[in-house]
């Protein structure tokens, strides 16, 4: 063909595919937005469970203290989501394979091949490490009248020892068998709230010893971090709520923080977010999600 030719068919060639193209997108149907999830279910502890927080959920079993208005049911809300919430205040791990209470069956139960999003807060209860810290730095803060560090004295790395020897690969193998339950299922880990400031502390609030707030803080970042971790390498997302919760912690003022202080708080169970804090989490999972 001579450029003469070429020159002559050009401007018929494009027109014809401009009317092709025009016709193809008067045609096509509109893009709509993908659908909310179908089918959300709520795995976790107290702090997934909102324990503490008024009015309790009738629905659930009492002993779970599972809330009306936890971070899963907002989410649900949100999402228009059909929400199956087994969440339950105590549980460990373990309590995904297996029945916490006698009429409160495995959590892992409710996860299946329909399940559209899960949502998942464990670990904080494996082994007592948590609860163990807790306990043992604020009898020992107690005595030394918040003063020193005797926590760290005494227990060294023995908390963040086991955080990362044992929680980390029990909460990584849930991730997989949540996936394995779920295989198109979103997970989503919802890592926890801080607790404590960064130093110093609100002896006798919490009746921790000056220097022992970093030390359980650490501990802490330790059990996000495994978290993190396990859902990194799972495929899961994680939800990081260390930046949108500091400054919320237990020492905070009563109109700001999202966890409550052992004394003078508001909340049913101390060490535990609020209202706010369980409204706070739920933005922080909503905008993981692009929602």
């Amino acid at each position: 063909m001579n450029a003469s030719r070429r020159a002559r068919r050009g401007p018929t060639a494009w027109v014809t595919a401009l009317a092709v193209g025009l016709a193809t997108l008067v045609s096509a149907p509109a893009a709509t937005a993908a659908p909310p999830p179908d089918e959300y279910v709520a795995l976790g502890d107290s702090y997934a469970a909102g324990s503490g927080i008024l009015p309790l959920d009738p629905s659930a079993p009492p002993r779970c203290l599972r809330a009306t208005r936890n971070y899963p049911k907002l989410v649900a809300g949100a999402l228009g989501a059909d929400l199956t919430d087994v969440t339950c205040g105590g549980a460990e791990t373990a309590d995904l394979y297996d029945r916490q209470y006698r009429r409160v069956p495995a959590q892992l139960d409710a996860v299946t091949r329909k399940t559209d999003l899960v949502t998942v807060t464990i670990g904080g209860n494996d082994n007592d490490v948590f609860s163990g810290a807790i306990l043992a730095c604020g009898s020992l803060g107690g005595l030394t009248r918040g003063y020193g560090s005797p926590c760290e004295h005494v227990y060294g790395d023995y908390f963040v020892d086991r955080v990362e020897q044992r929680t980390y690969p029990a909460v990584r193998q849930a991730l997989v068998d949540v996936q394995r339950r779920a295989p198109r299922a979103d997970v989503v880990v919802v890592g926890y709230p801080w607790l404590l400031p960064p130093q110093v502390g609100c002896y006798p609030e919490l009746p921790f010893a000056r220097g022992d707030v970093p030390y359980l803080r650490d501990l802490q970042a330790t059990l996000n971090d495994v978290l993190e971790r396990a859902a990194r390498e799972t495929g899961a997302v994680f939800v990081d709520l260390s930046v949108v919760s500091e400054g919320r912690d237990a020492c905070s003022g009563a109109g700001t923080r999202w966890v409550e202080p052992l004394l003078e708080g508001s909340g049913v169970v101390p060490l535990h977010p609020n209202a706010r804090g369980e409204a706070g989490m739920a933005d922080a999972v909503l905008a993981t999600l692009g929602s």
